[in-house]
């Protein structure tokens, strides 16, 4: 069966089920060509609330479709492969930033959206990459608690040295590792083009930007620029998007090595399986996210709070 075969019958599966399927940026070009909705984890979140659809199919990673139960409960909401986890999500525990927050009570605890639903049952508010600045600036409290992500943190706290934000070592592994000299490398290579980061670079790399900023937001500055030559510092299919949507333009990955494996264990035939699975074929497998109405109740207090605040 082809690519296109396939996607076909996705199509009509998506219908025959009132399936809405939400792809992250990060997920593979022939997965979001038949996605619903693409984007960033929250807004796919948000964009869970406003579909007529009974169920929802979420192309990511395991706290990603967590967040879409919480903001939708009354809907059915599936994980197109159950093993996608994210490392940096589950690098804190409850207990842990329980008994931090029992020792500096005095503290507001912000989480990074890339945290488990148990973890945000002790978090004050939720944030995301492109909405951390601005929520932590408007916080009344001056001492604040970020995890899990100790580079989008520390390049938060740089732009606000009034407030004391502590961090704890945490972040994403695939960002991380991106080094000063990988960056170095590619302006040699491509001196026309602008370098794009994700705060998830440790700090000496987001030093070397021309811009900083979500994953969405690298899309739209990408877009909108006069520029026509981009280092795009962040997951490797977002260069390859950018260039579908714009084949006018050039964008080089930083680096080959800047794959999250997690996001790209969805596969297509993924997709198919998980609609034949709600679509009641017993030989096909839909890993439905299952959560208590006493957690959801609890993890999504931080989640509104954001809400309220305009993240």
């Amino acid at each position: 069966m082809t690519v296109r075969e396939l996607q076909e019958k996705i199509l009509k599966l998506k219908k025959e089920t009132n399936t809405a399927v939400l792809a992250h940026s990060y997920q593979a070009r022939e997965i979001v060509e038949i996605a619903d909705y693409t984007g960033d984890s929250y807004k796919l979140s948000v964009d869970a609330t406003k579909t007529n659809a009974e169920n929802i199919l979420f192309c990511g990673v395991h706290f990603m479709a967590e967040t879409a139960k919480m903001l939708s409960p009354e809907k059915r909401v599936f994980l197109a492969n159950k093993n996608a986890g994210c490392p940096m999500a589950e690098q804190m525990d409850k207990d842990m930033i329980a008994q931090l927050k029992q020792s500096e009570p005095d503290r507001t605890v912000v989480a990074y959206i890339n945290t488990t639903a148990e973890l945000k049952t002790v978090c004050d508010v939720c944030v995301t990459s492109s909405s951390a600045l601005r929520i932590v600036k408007s916080l009344d409290s001056d001492k604040i608690l970020f995890i899990p992500d100790c580079n989008l943190g520390g390049w938060i706290k740089k732009q606000i040295p009034e407030k004391d934000i502590k961090l704890l070592q945490g972040g994403c592994p695939t960002h991380a590792v991106i080094t000063v000299n990988e960056v170095k490398k590619a302006r040699e290579e491509h001196p026309d083009a602008l370098f794009l980061a994700h705060p998830e670079c440790i700090p000496d790399v987001t030093a070397l930007a021309e811009y900083v900023g979500s994953t969405s937001g690298i899309m739209d500055f990408a877009k909108k620029s006069d520029c026509r030559e981009f280092i795009i510092g962040t997951e490797t299919s977002i260069a390859e998007h950018l260039q579908y949507d714009c084949p006018d333009k050039k964008f080089y990955p930083l680096t080959k090595n800047l794959v999250c494996r997690n996001m790209k264990l969805t596969t297509l035939p993924d997709v198919y399986n998980s609609l034949m699975g709600i679509a009641g074929d017993e030989n096909a497998d839909a890993f439905e996210i299952i959560m208590s109405d006493e957690l959801i109740a609890s993890a999504r207090k931080c989640i509104d709070e954001m809400i309220r605040l305009g993240g």
